[in-house]
């Protein structure tokens, strides 16, 4: 035991006290960590169609953690680290409302959403209507997939942007190749019974009596989305129908579920597809779907060229697992273009970014994208591939594991891909 003499013990604790006091305002000196950009993702993170809002947000952290890798967003406070901020839809419109609520009250004042046109068409609505009671807390809109026309035509907005084609541009990309295919004869149509699938259907028919008069179509249906369990009748139907091929803008698992009962039934013909490509779809035909499964999108796996293999192989670095194998360039144009134009804007208020995204032009991985000011509808190649077994020529990747991959066979430029507008655009 150790005693100290009165006076040595007074001068311990005062010096203890300077070192402790000294300690605690180096503590309250060091500099805090910037706040991140926030950036709420409304979508369906439960419910049946939980695999695609899961995806999505896959997507967009790794874009997120590769504007973090280089240092953030440099805004003249100093740099800031972006973060997304998940919000469940539940795949119901009046959940997405509530969730638009809730990042607004959490102070977020862009928004990401895209895997249903309704829940786009309905947020754009809310978005509209808060920011003219809310001028200082004016909400920005990043939509990835709702691809119905309407959103950036008769409904279009100054405050919504799309990066994704829009229904109309991917029909015009299939039709590229379903026109050259002298074989067919008769085609199935069918969809998702609201405005997204609509639209595919309608436009659908318009460029099939345009430039396949000769082509019958042999049924043309909607059914409910995402509460179709069994598709077995609707495969019986397309079977009986005698149609040579399918064309449908289902994605999720009402595609799966549809290929998968056509697979069961014994339909030979083939598939023209939105989203064919993915989340299940290779996996539930195997061989039946090699040659036959067309589909449409801005980017492929197998695009030819070291920036787009490169881009590619690093996704799957950071993401090994087979289920996770769902990537898309247009998600991560949108996160550059996003941080370019903060930066640009040198500010994350939203009209002030708004200003920048409308005229971003963005390089990536050897993808170039312009957002179209008249109506902020993104303009960028589409590509068009045919499923193959993975190591036939041009397919060395192949889709979640399966086995089976997607050969490009058709790239139509920006220019050609671009469409006219009816948007009468209200800005601030």
């Amino acid at each position: 035991m150790y005693f100290f003499a009165p006076a040595l013990l007074k001068r311990i604790v005062s010096t203890l006290g300077v070192c402790l006091l000294s300690l605690g305002v180096h503590a309250q000196q060091a500099p805090a960590a910037p706040a991140p950009i926030r950036v709420a993702l409304i979508e369906s993170l439960s419910g049946p169609f939980a695999n695609t809002g899961e995806a999505v947000f896959r997507n967009l952290v790794w874009a997120a953690e590769r504007v973090n890798a280089r240092g953030g967003v440099k805004l003249p406070g100093g740099s800031r680290p972006l973060a997304f901020v998940r919000y469940d839809s539940k795949g119901q419109n009046e959940e997405a409302l509530s969730a638009l609520r809730s990042a607004m009250d959490d102070g977020i004042t862009l928004v990401a959403q895209g895997n249903s046109s309704s829940t786009a068409a309905v947020l754009v609505d809310a978005i509209n209507k808060h920011n003219e009671r809310e001028p200082g807390k004016r909400v920005l809109f990043m939509n990835y997939s709702a691809v119905d026309p309407v959103l950036t035509n008769e409904k279009c907005s100054y405050w919504h942007f799309r990066f994704d084609a829009h229904a109309d541009m991917r029909m015009t990309a299939l039709m590229e190749v379903l026109k050259d295919d002298k074989a067919l004869k008769s085609i199935y149509l069918i969809g998702q019974d609201y405005s997204f699938g609509q639209a595919v259907l309608r436009e659908a028919r318009k460029q099939l009596g345009g430039q396949r008069p000769d082509v019958q179509i042999v049924g043309d249906e909607l059914h409910p989305v995402g509460r179709v369990k069994d598709f077995l009748p609707y495969a019986a139907k397309i079977k009986a129908s005698g149609a040579q091929a399918v064309l449908t803008g289902n994605w999720g698992n009402d595609l799966t579920l549809l290929v998968k009962a056509a697979r069961e039934v014994g339909f030979e013909g083939s598939f023209y597809t939105f989203y064919g490509n993915a989340l299940g779809v290779p996996a539930a035909l195997g061989d039946a779907g090699v040659g036959k499964v067309i589909a449409v999108a801005d980017w492929f796996p197998n695009e030819p060229g070291s920036a787009s293999e490169v881009f590619y192989q690093s996704f799957r670095q950071r993401f090994p697992k087979p289920q996770d194998d769902y990537v898309h360039m247009r998600m991560q144009l949108m996160v550059e273009a996003l941080a370019q134009s903060i930066e640009k804007a040198r500010t994350v208020e939203s009209a002030a970014v708004a200003a920048q995204l409308e005229k971003a032009t963005v390089l990536f991985a050897g993808h170039k994208g312009v957002m179209r000011g008249a109506d902020h509808q993104f303009q960028q190649p589409l590509l068009v591939a045919v499923m193959d077994k993975q190591g036939a020529p041009g397919v060395k990747f192949d889709v979640e594991g399966s086995g089976y991959g997607f050969r490009v066979i058709k790239t139509i430029d920006a220019a050609r891909s671009e469409q006219s507008h009816s948007c009468k655009m209200q800005r601030p």
